[in-house]
């Protein structure tokens, strides 16, 4: 395990069985400013360039919050280039998560509201505890709306009506209403969460890794395109995968009737 702590605020962890975790830590509630939105676009970037990273967990060192978003105090003293520059930046590092090979799981067992929110839906699975705090994005009464992908991942999770009511009023939710949504794809007891997570990221990683990525690729643009060029797309990434050594040793595995070990 090789652990590196960029200055307290974002340590990235990376385990030897292709996990790694980024574990915010920006006391007193994750509130994201400049130079710790670049500390967790460091992060990721780190992740994106190291192969053998297949899984990513997103969790929060904070016992009350995963994240709460841009620090108001913050925003309301920046000129408005500035929080442009924030803002940009917060919506690099979602669609570095987004867009990246490995899978990426939000690990939530605190407030996660606004910007923090925009983090976890950036990420393909939001796993969560059960607990007395809340969700979510509540920028329309602040006059602004989502710029970090807020309002386009929130109806492709819980659809049309339900987003455009959480996004107009702008009121928070607690856990069993995003659970009720659909908004969360696993919910544990506390004591379980870190547990069930691991053990969810472990299966994932012991996949083979080109055909875990190009699966991601598939699902994540195929979905906003016309059935023909989803299925094209489909094609060309299923018929690179034909000739990688994993491919070779899934079919060896399976006809020698052991379980494959998977290298790339």
């Amino acid at each position: 395990m090789r652990e590196n702590n960029q200055n307290g605020n974002v340590i990235l962890t990376v385990e030897e069985d292709g996990i790694a975790r980024i574990s915010l830590n920006l006391a007193p509630a994750n509130a994201y400013h400049n130079s710790f939105l670049s500390e967790i676009g460091a992060a990721i970037k780190e992740v994106d360039q190291n192969p053998s990273i297949r899984v990513v967990i997103i969790d929060s060192s904070l016992s009350r919050f995963f994240c709460a978003g841009a620090d108001i105090k913050v925003f309301s003293s920046n000129s408005v280039e500035q929080n442009l520059e924030l803002v940009m930046q917060a919506r690099a590092n979602a669609n570095a998560i987004e867009n990246g090979s490995a899978i990426y799981i939000a690990q939530v067992a605190g407030h996660c509201l606004g910007g923090g929110l925009e983090i976890a839906m950036a990420c393909d699975f939001i796993f969560a505890a059960e607990g007395d705090y809340r969700f979510g994005l509540p920028e329309i009464k602040l006059g602004l709306i989502p710029g970090n992908g807020g309002t386009q991942r929130l109806v492709r999770r819980i659809g049309r009506r339900a987003a455009l009511e959480i996004l107009l009023t702008g009121d928070t939710f607690g856990v069993c209403h995003a659970q009720e949504l659909g908004l969360l794809d696993g919910l544990y007891t506390p004591e379980a969460l870190a547990e069930g997570t691991m053990n969810f990221a472990r299966e994932l990683a012991r996949a083979p890794g080109f055909a875990m990525a190009a699966t991601k690729r598939a699902v994540r643009e195929g979905s906003s395109l016309p059935l023909n060029s989803a299925l094209q797309l489909e094609a060309e990434l299923a018929d690179s995968l034909y000739r990688t050594e994993d491919a070779k040793e899934g079919l060896n595995a399976f006809l020698e009737k052991r379980a494959p070990k998977f290298n790339q």
